[in-house]
């Protein structure tokens, strides 16, 4: 999901041809073409803020309110140079109404989550661990990465909390939960809900069922032997008091947030703009978030230990990367085609490559409109106007390799602030891509040999 759901807004329909005039998509090929390479620096320096300001000046990164200002000093002057520029107020208005869907989404879907208190110290063995994983993987595609992640991080860490090896399994809960779990379904993903209001059948993602299968399957065989040897290594006073302090399971507040989680889900999926009107879905989910916050006993929230300061630093660093990314997205959107991108691994690396550092609805929607260009050869399979082999590339590259950086899906940047509020000392940035390399790349490609080769 990386920036969950934001794209449903009219200006990257209008770039499928589904909604809103020619003139929208023509004036941003138009802009990108004009820009110069120089306004890729903001959104460059952004990622380095995110990157190496924790390292260098932990402390002083701490406050969501410092993130707030390297934002806006960042941010600012490309929103006022596009807005300067012909055209460019229709894409500061796309890109702020993909931020306000994008927010609201998420912290509808946390304040809800957080609503669920989930107790339960079990045994962190590995095979409880890899439970949980497995779980999150099935339940991504069916409420949304980010529902599934926010659901589920907090009694991992619960019953991990006697355990002194754990960073592994959050990081592995990133891939698994907070990204490739979600290709199932058009609900899981945004770029997937996007080629859905394209035109690909609902049920056309069951298609991805097997290169899902294989990812997920790999993942959990390769999570259970690393966590197994590292759980041989614990200290037996951890395992004593892991085993001491079980405790069985316990659910509160779900009578009340589980429905309003399915409402969430269902306002994503039929309340599209083809439906109603924006903002009438925003209000909706606001309503939504509202209900569980009054609803819910406290005593549910104080047991996840629940507070804003995950919700809001996701909010204040992606309004910088969302007004950074503006001059990137629309440089690809006018020069995508000059890429030379024409087989399915070259989609899937094109597409997972940019997404795990842009925006991967955007970028899914780039890569789906160059694949449309291309047309249906005889004989071949087409979905929507787009060859088949080629959509399954652009659907497996832009939801997988979202767990390549944490800035590669929302649910990343929650997981890793859940985790450190609970005294996980979490990889940096480059921390964590040293994981993604090591071991999804090699996953990826071995993707590419059995599917898409």
């Amino acid at each position: 999901m990386r920036p969950g759901w934001t794209a449903v807004g009219v200006g990257a329909a209008s770039l499928l041809g589904l909604a809103g005039p020619a003139a929208a998509g023509e004036g941003a090929a138009t802009l990108g073409r004009a820009l110069s390479p120089l306004w890729i620096a903001p959104f460059a320096l952004m990622l380095l803020a995110i990157a190496v300001a924790p390292l260098w000046k932990e402390r002083l990164w701490h406050p969501n309110r410092h993130k707030a200002i390297v934002s806006a000093l960042l941010g600012l002057p490309v929103l006022v140079y596009i807005g300067l520029q012909d055209g460019g107020l229709g894409a500061l208005a796309h890109t702020g109404r993909e931020y306000l869907s994008f927010i609201i989404l998420l912290a509808s879907l946390f304040v809800i989550s957080g609503g669920i208190a989930v107790q339960a110290d079990l045994r962190a063995t590995p095979r409880v661990n890899t439970a949980f994983l497995a779980l999150g993987s099935l339940l991504a595609s069916l409420m949304g990465t980010t529902g599934a992640a926010m659901l589920l991080i907090r009694p991992l860490l619960t019953t991990n909390q006697q355990r002194t090896r754990v960073v592994h399994t959050v990081v592995f809960f990133v891939f698994l939960v907070a990204n490739i779990g979600g290709s199932l379904t058009p609900l899981g993903d945004p770029p997937l809900f996007m080629g859905y209001l394209a035109g690909v059948p609902f049920t056309w993602t069951f298609r991805l069922g097997m290169p899902w299968a294989v990812a997920v399957g790999l993942l959990l065989a390769v999570y259970y032997t690393l966590d197994t040897y590292h759980y041989r290594r614990e200290p037996a006073e951890a395992l004593a008091r892991d085993a001491a302090e079980e405790t069985a399971l316990r659910v509160r507040g779900a009578w009340l947030n589980g429905p309003l989680l399915l409402g969430v889900v269902l306002s994503v999926a039929l309340l599209t703009e083809r439906v109603v009107p924006f903002p009438t879905r925003e209000g909706v989910l606001i309503a939504l978030a509202l209900a569980s916050w009054f609803g819910t006993p406290r005593a549910a929230r104080a047991a996840n230990r629940f507070t804003f300061y995950p919700i809001v630093e996701v909010a204040v660093l992606f309004a910088g990367i969302f007004a950074t990314m503006i001059p990137p997205i629309l440089m690809l959107q006018a020069r995508g085609a000059e890429l030379g991108v024409a087989s399915p691994a070259a989609f899937f690396w094109a597409t997972g490559s940019l997404s795990a550092f842009l925006d991967n609805t955007p970028t899914y929607v780039v890569f789906f409109a160059l694949a449309r260009s291309l047309g249906v050869p005889p004989g071949a399979v087409g979905v929507a106007g787009v060859e088949q082999t080629l959509l399954v590339a652009i659907s497996l590259g832009a939801v997988f390799m979202g767990a390549m950086t944490y800035i590669g899906n929302a649910p990343n940047f929650m997981v890793k602030a859940i985790a450190e509020e609970r005294g996980l000392r979490m990889p940096t940035f480059f921390g964590f891509m040293l994981w993604s390399l090591g071991f999804l790349l090699p996953l990826f490609g071995l993707l590419t040999l059995i599917f898409l080769w």
